[in-house]
């Protein structure tokens, strides 16, 4: 009672005005146990408990908004991703890898300052059925599950069914150690806004029962960084065009993404992809998806191709606990070494099976 009066008192004081404020907690914990072969020489197989993901990649954050009236809000979005399996933290060891922001929101769409998702997660997130899972599109390119960008600028706003945003960087990765959801670019060169600066944009449409989305995705390098973009000549560009639509109980989506990577030596990537879900009961749905993999080097020729089938059973026993099922196999062509589970490993050239049973808990 003390602290709010204090409040209430230095609000009148200084003639400050206090909306209604609120905070969340929110998560989600997912691990279970994992299996597939052809992880190393001779054929040998791995069993225990995957590291990066299972359906979801386990998370927990703080969320704040405040009223400020006249249809403005203030809010905060605090998010960390760790491995539950070993409580390690993701995103290059981040306490807040996956999102530490501020913002401003009205009906005029919001504006976010720091690091927050950019425009290539969100085109992805009606059409792609399966999503971040240990069996995903996402582990034919790294980038995707991590498009997220550093010292950033964000808008995003929603009129009548149509989306637009866009966000632009001044350092897209500013963490170590090398991976992909830590490059070690971290930009913002005094007297140089050229290494490491990204921009994204994305263009949407959604309606009760069908929706389309197209977004662009430039990257660019710094000294330091992690291979190939090692220089700010050189730059990585995501394209993604996808749509899906309802029949009843069933989610159809469809998708192309292409990865054009223009440095030292230029890599073109193509990823087509269609998927289902299909719900049984409220409680019970299962979800499916074939997955192409287009791999196009200097030469021109495709050098490594993949092709990657999923199929996942979904049971939840209360809104906030799933159990699942995910089935992956992936064909390599010969020169190809996908994994089918996110984190895995594969022989050159060969197919793999893997199969993951999970437990998910939201909170």
């Amino acid at each position: 009672m003390e602290i709010k009066w204090s409040a209430a008192a230095l609000a009148v004081m200084t003639g400050l005005a206090y909306g209604k404020s609120s905070v969340t907690l929110y998560g989600i914990v997912d691990t279970g146990v994992s299996y597939y072969n052809h992880a190393a020489a001779n054929g040998a197989t791995s069993i225990g408990m995957p590291l990066p993901t299972g359906e979801l990649p386990s998370r927990w954050g703080m969320r704040g908004t405040e009223d400020l009236g006249g249809g403005y809000k203030t809010f905060f979005v605090l998010e960390s991703g760790f491995q539950s399996s070993t409580g390690a933290l993701n995103y290059g060891g981040r306490i807040f890898g996956r999102q530490a922001n501020v913002g401003i929101s009205s009906d005029y769409g919001s504006l976010t300052l720091g690091r927050q998702y950019n425009m290539t997660t969100y085109v992805l997130t009606n059409a792609d059925v399966i999503g971040p899972s240990i069996h995903s599109l996402n582990n034919l390119d790294p980038y995707l599950p991590n498009a997220r960008s550093d010292n950033a600028i964000g808008y995003l706003g929603k009129f009548n069914g149509v989306t637009v945003g866009s966000t632009y960087s001044f350092g897209r990765d500013a963490a170590g150690p090398a991976g992909p959801s830590a490059t070690n670019c971290a930009g913002q060169v005094p007297g140089n806004a050229l290494p490491c600066r990204q921009y994204t944009m994305l263009l949407a449409y959604d309606s009760a029962t069908f929706g389309m989305a197209a977004s662009y995705d430039v990257s660019r390098g710094g000294a330091g960084a992690s291979a190939p973009l090692g220089n700010s000549a050189y730059t990585s560009t995501h394209n993604v065009v996808d749509g899906y639509f309802m029949l009843g109980p069933t989610k159809l989506g469809v998708g192309w993404i292409r990865n054009n990577t223009a440095a030292a030596t230029h890599l073109q990537t193509d990823i087509l992809f269609a998927g289902a879900t299909y719900y049984s009961t409220p409680a019970f749905f299962i979800d499916a998806e074939a997955v192409r993999y287009l791999q196009r080097g200097a030469s021109g020729q495709n050098d490594a191709n993949s092709t990657l089938l999923i199929a996942r059973v979904n049971y939840l026993f209360s809104k906030r606990t799933t159990a699942y099922t995910s089935v992956g196999y992936i064909f390599n062509s010969a020169q190809a070494r996908n994994a089918v589970a996110a984190g895995g490993t594969v022989e050159t050239g060969m197919n793999q099976l893997g199969v993951m049973v999970g437990l998910l808990h939201r909170f």
